[in-house]
């Protein structure tokens, strides 16, 4: 008579069969590449034919196991690499970066109250999102685990290789190869994004959230910028008002403050209807 598991899967499971593929004798059939089973050959998958099935695992292989964690919804944090923790900024190259130790501390700060507000709702609600890196993402992941709660990483192949920083919760610590698809699963989740001082990466995020906002092909959260002296001096957001390239109203899809209790209370006081 047959167990349950097994009227639940009639047909063998694949890791079975990639599993009895090993055991077969080694003869000149069973070495050429054309006798692999296709999910279990690297080289197969790796063709420059089969991108869209890796785009296709990459969005999905995330997805799976935050649903299987019970992550509904997150909290994304971004920020740059380089921004150093106070005890560390004499050793900082530039005069700003070492000024910009101060939003470690509120980023810190941020992602203990955020993960508390979590854990009341066992770990399922405002988890804790950052690239996975140095910097500003460390310390949202400290933040996260010094409060006792888990937070996400998503990291990225980058040419100089970056390992994942040491506070992100192991189970969720992703690796990504496309940006694009990174992306998306920085904001799939999310329920408010905050915006450190940072440089490229961080203002590609920046721009890809403020783009899908104003098109209306995201649901407008809060969208925090800490630093207003920073982003200021390196963005003339009125001066894209003034040209006409994007509407005076654009201007308020985000928010500046300077400290976490500053962006805890917008979130709480959140309005999400669209300005006029």
């Amino acid at each position: 008579m047959q167990d349950e598991d097994s009227r639940a899967h009639p047909f063998p499971r694949s890791r079975e069969d990639a599993q009895a593929a090993q055991q077969m004798p080694d003869t000149p059939q069973t070495r050429a590449p054309a006798h692999r089973l296709a999910f279990a050959d690297t080289d197969f998958l790796l063709r420059e034919e089969l991108r869209p099935v890796r785009l296709q695992l990459e969005l999905l292989k995330p997805q799976l196991i935050l649903d299987e964690r019970g992550v509904e919804s997150t909290v994304v944090m971004f920020g740059g690499a380089r921004i150093p923790a106070p005890e560390n900024k004499d050793e900082a190259r530039t005069k700003t970066l070492k000024e910009l130790s101060r939003y470690y501390e509120q980023a810190y700060r941020f992602a203990t109250i955020m993960t508390e507000r979590s854990l009341k709702t066992y770990g399922r609600e405002f988890v804790i999102c950052t690239g996975g890196g140095p910097g500003v993402m460390e310390a949202g992941n400290k933040g996260a685990t010094d409060a006792g709660g888990q937070s996400i990483g998503l990291g990225i192949v980058l040419p100089h290789e970056q390992a994942p920083n040491a506070y992100v919760t192991p189970d969720l610590c992703f690796n990504f190869h496309y940006f694009a698809i990174r992306k998306m699963h920085f904001l799939m989740r999310a329920r408010a994004v905050t915006v450190f001082p940072g440089g490229f990466g961080t203002l590609d995020e920046l721009f890809e959230t403020l783009t899908l906002i104003q098109t209306g092909r995201m649901t407008p959260v809060p969208l925090l910028l800490f630093g207003k002296e920073f982003w200021d001096r390196i963005i003339d957001w009125q001066a894209l008002a003034d040209a006409g390239t994007i509407g005076e109203s654009d201007l308020q899809l985000f928010r500046y403050v300077e400290t976490a209790d500053e962006a805890v209370e917008i979130i709480d006081n959140f309005d999400p209807t669209p300005c006029d």
